[in-house]
């Protein structure tokens, strides 16, 4: 078919195997290509930010309004070094299945705190892109002590079991010295006003 134009590999091996897109296929069979759609993800670490997770949501959905996406939001309360929460799963299933032609978010550590570049190539993979809203980072402390919490409760599990006195201490260590350094953080800024 190529020979006569009608249908020309997107790519040829050197051994002469022919490749052709799925969008070659779809015009050759004259076939319409699925919809595919524009998810935008929220995410917040707690419970107690559910606030936050509101505007993030109202703030990602009047970016795609104003961009004439049809879209659908997922939104996720969890650890950004979870990558286990309900709504990221449901969205990589439904990247791998082909059925999402954009993520939007409205920064990036919204989709996860580390191995954002492996989600990255996975989406590249999917022909997904990611649309980052806001390209300047979020480092907001408590939610840094979160993930560091997070990643000492994983390695502290392993190495201790899951309910061993050390692993509680251990958390409680960081916990009591998130507290001093508030407290040391406030008392510097009280200290400056006087």
């Amino acid at each position: 078919m190529d020979k006569n134009g009608i249908l020309k590999p997107a790519a040829v091996s050197p051994k002469g195997t022919r490749y052709y897109s799925e969008e070659q296929l779809y015009r050759y069979t004259h076939q319409n290509q699925p919809h595919r759609k524009v998810i935008g993800y929220c995410r917040v670490s707690t419970n107690g930010q559910k606030d936050d997770l509101e505007t993030q949501i109202s703030n990602v959905r009047t970016y795609m309004i104003a961009k004439g996406y049809s879209f659908e939001v997922i939104s996720d309360i969890g650890s950004g070094i979870n990558c286990k929460k309900k709504g990221l799963q449901k969205l990589m299933k439904m990247i791998s299945n082909k059925e999402v032609s954009r993520v939007v978010v409205l920064y990036k550590d919204r989709l996860m705190r580390f191995g954002y570049d492996m989600f990255s190539y996975f989406c590249e993979l999917n022909d997904t892109e990611i649309e980052i809203i806001d390209h300047t980072e979020t480092t907001g402390k408590q939610e840094l002590t979160e993930d560091l919490i997070q990643i000492i409760t994983v390695f502290a599990n392993r190495l201790y079991g899951k309910r061993s006195k050390k692993t509680k201490k251990l958390i409680a260590q960081v916990k009591k010295r998130e507290a001093e350094s508030d407290e040391d953080g406030k008392e510097d800024t009280a200290s400056a006003d006087t």
